[in-house]
């Protein structure tokens, strides 16, 4: 007989029952962060449906939209020379009336080596497509995981990555998360980050070519065109799962969108 228990990750108790909206920063607005703020804005109007305070965004990046961006990304050619977290942003306070924010910069330390106010949030989501980029956030997560005790104190870090056909999404827990005591499953307090669990295999990726595209058939030959929404969609589905849920048994999944394979990875 199998008495092993099932292992999985309580939902910090903020995040279910905040008195103000869960800060969320979104890093990145190209292929998988344009489509991640569109689900974001879904899960923050059903949480607002269903009693809770909903979520406050805040996109970083400093990127212009330009042609190549065009068709898998959500732009239009009206859009192109804005910047790509300013045109998205004001896109969905338009829609439906929040006062989330858009910042033209790098989420990154200053030239002081100051670690900018606005960095901190509850929760912080990484749609980067450099891997310095992973290294530099995981940093700064760091210095917050000793910082405790406060409204916006980190909790959580989701990070999208892809390659032309393949992707993953992997959740971590910014230090510990207190877990409740429980008879049915073995609770697990922290999550391991992205760059530590799989570090050396994303330095390895850093040979790929990331020069920017001229066009959209020349950005079709770098990521397919489904592979970020893909990853959106069932990356924001993990993150619901813990608003709705209170709880998961997983913390991430590899997907190979060629063969429509999908290998969950659970919490360990």
């Amino acid at each position: 007989m199998n008495t092993e228990k099932t292992k999985v990750h309580f939902t910090d108790n903020y995040l279910l029952n905040p008195t103000n909206p869960i800060t969320v920063n979104l890093i990145g607005a190209g292929g998988t962060g344009s489509k991640v703020l569109t689900a974001l804005l879904e899960i923050n109007e059903s949480l607002i449906a269903l009693g809770h305070a909903g979520l406050s965004v805040r996109l970083w990046d400093d990127d212009i939209i330009t042609t190549a961006n065009l068709g898998r990304q959500r732009f239009f050619e009206s859009e192109t020379g804005l910047y790509k977290s300013v045109a998205l942003i004001n896109r969905v306070n338009r829609c439906i009336g929040t006062n989330w924010k858009a910042e033209n910069r790098k989420f990154e330390r200053d030239n002081f080596g100051m670690i900018p106010q606005e960095a901190e949030a509850t929760i912080t989501i990484t749609c980067v497509d450099n891997v310095q980029a992973r290294f530099n956030v995981a940093e700064i997560l760091r210095v917050f995981s000793h910082r405790k005790n406060y409204r916006d104190t980190p909790k959580y870090w989701l990070d999208f990555g892809n390659s032309r056909h393949t992707g993953q999404v992997l959740l971590s827990t910014i230090g510990e998360i207190e877990q409740p005591n429980s008879e049915k499953y073995e609770t697990v307090a922290s999550l391991p980050f992205v760059t530590e669990e799989f570090g050396e295999l994303l330095k390895q990726s850093e040979q790929q070519d990331d020069t920017p595209s001229c066009s959209l058939a020349e950005a079709l030959q770098k990521q397919d065109l489904f592979i970020n929404g893909s990853l959106a969609q069932m990356g924001c589905e993990l993150l619901w799962g813990l608003f709705r849920n209170g709880m998961t048994e997983n913390r991430g999944f590899f997907l190979n969108l060629k063969n429509f394979r999908t290998q969950p990875v659970e919490v360990a």
